[in-house]
């Protein structure tokens, strides 16, 4: 994830057996562990027929100071802004840690 007023670059990634880490700008690393529970629901809504069909770059016109959002999982990239997130990617936001990678710096 990047954009913002400031030039936020965060990273959240989560790994196949649901431990994480979380980056926010200098900020040390956050780490955590989803439940069996989280990591299939998050499994289910990323392998969801309807999140295939999600564009793979945004597709309307950019929000002055908003983030862009960069989804991969397994070799599938979807490039997101604010803005732009139809209910299939609405649900992979829902089931990521802590609602996604922070939009603070």
């Amino acid at each position: 994830m990047s954009g913002g007023f400031a030039g936020v670059r965060n990273q959240l990634v989560v790994h196949h057996d649901g431990s994480w880490t979380s980056r926010s700008g200098t900020k040390p690393p956050r780490t955590g562990q989803q439940t069996p529970a989280e990591v299939a629901e998050l499994r289910a809504a990323l392998e969801d027929p309807a999140y295939a069909r999600v564009p793979n770059r945004p597709t309307g016109s950019p929000i002055a100071d908003g983030f862009q959002y960069f989804i991969t999982y397994r070799h599938h990239l979807v490039v997101a802004g604010d803005g732009e997130r139809p209910q299939a990617l609405q649900r992979v936001f829902a089931a990521l840690p802590e609602g996604g990678p922070p939009t603070s710096p």
